[in-house]
């Protein structure tokens, strides 16, 4: 068995039917049908078949999801244009109409429109847990309840859950699970070794790693991911050529670049963490992070995201200085998104701003003070020298 920074280089070639060392982009809408009606039946019919239309499947696309469900230890991933498209159409593919789902109340501001909005129209129950107990996690669980929707480090606020806790509960009581594992990535963490059943990325974060692209993937059994794929074909979120060559490209060196932001990171993380004007960071690499032991238990590496609370006397201070800093940093950009080479920091209670009332930002950690920070793969003095003049000038 080979390493995983092997398998980034050479996993899916037998996609590549060609003798170009770098797989070409299939830039075509459609294939020319197989001459026999049996062969053109199998084009026209089996799951994510990659010479039919496109909106079934695509050679760059078929090798780039055997790549990321090797890296997962799944049996098959399925390619969607957005990280979104992943989430919503995993959820889709699980519930029906009078099923109970139980979320986290941390997690991507877009999953929760889906969660409180969208699947309550088609009948669909949705509670909550704090996925820092398990035993709230346990009152939350009904006899109707099929679906239990995760993601850990949570964004923004860096809080755990215990996933072993969650694969072994939901196992016994039949509940398929889903775990979003964008922070994280498979570097550091892989869900289904803990018994998650489903894994779901935004492949525009660290899995691309170049903000050059948008991209999700679903990661499972054969069988679920065939179920998606039928489950896609409807909902029309296919995979566009030209990004499914770029992830590939983007994966090649995904281990490089995750291990480079984890210690970047980590550094970053301790030395705000001695700085008079942060008043609290939220890093589950650091002993300060009240989950530090469960993310050692289940993380190799504790990913490039962090958030910091900048000190005030009150939010309205708070926020006033989070301001500051952010138009006063030089390297790291105010952008959203994450996971990129490049450094960025955004404001989370001007971004949540829309989807969440000021009791479900409370609930969710979401402070007026918060900066959240993607560290990147520059040289570490220089990230902390620029944090270093953004804080002197408050």
């Amino acid at each position: 068995m080979s390493h995983i920074e092997t398998d980034l280089i050479h996993a899916g070639k037998s996609f590549n039917d060609t003798p170009a060392v770098v797989p070409p982009i299939y830039q075509s809408a459609t294939y020319y049908a197989p001459a026999e009606a049996d062969d053109y039946i199998t084009a026209a019919t089996d799951a994510r078949y990659p010479y039919f239309y496109h909106r079934h499947g695509n050679p760059v696309s078929s090798q780039t999801a055997e790549l990321v469900a090797g890296l997962e230890g799944t049996e098959a991933a399925l390619l969607t244009a957005t990280g979104m498209a992943a989430i919503s159409t995993a959820v889709l593919t699980v519930v029906k109409a009078g099923d109970h789902v139980v979320a986290q109340q941390s997690h991507y501001s877009a999953a929760s429109i889906l969660l409180k909005e969208l699947l309550p129209q088609f009948g669909v129950a949705v509670s909550y847990f704090d996925q820092g107990d398990n035993a709230s996690l346990d009152k939350a669980l009904r006899d109707t309840t099929t679906l239990i929707y995760l993601e850990t480090p949570s964004n923004p606020n860096l809080a755990i859950t215990d996933l072993a806790y969650v694969g072994k509960t939901a196992r016994q009581r039949g509940i398929t699970t889903i775990c979003d594992n964008t922070f994280a990535s498979p570097i550091n963490q892989r869900p289904c070794d803990f018994g998650i059943d489903i894994v779901v990325h935004s492949a525009t974060k660290y899995l691309g790693g170049h903000s050059d692209l948008t991209a999700g993937v679903i990661c499972g059994t054969e069988e679920m991911v065939n179920k998606a794929w039928k489950k896609l074909l409807s909902l029309g979120g296919a995979l566009a050529p030209f990004d499914a060559w770029l992830l590939l490209r983007g994966l090649r060196t995904l281990s490089l670049r995750v291990h480079q932001i984890n210690a970047n990171a980590l550094a970053l993380a301790r030395w705000l963490e001695d700085h008079p004007t942060i008043a609290r960071v939220a890093y589950c690499g650091l002993p300060s992070h009240p989950q530090h032991a469960l993310a050692k238990a289940q993380m190799k590496g504790f990913t490039g995201m962090l958030c910091v609370e900048v000190a005030g006397a009150d939010e309205y201070q708070q926020f006033a200085r989070a301001q500051a800093v952010l138009n006063r940093l030089k390297i790291f950009a105010n952008a959203a998104s994450l996971g990129g080479v490049e450094s960025l920091v955004v404001h989370p209670a001007s971004m949540w701003g829309l989807h969440h009332s000021p009791e479900q930002k409370a609930k969710a950690g979401i402070n007026d003070g918060m900066l959240r920070i993607s560290v990147g793969i520059e040289h570490i003095d220089d990230l902390i020298g620029d944090f270093e003049q953004a804080l002197a000038e408050i």
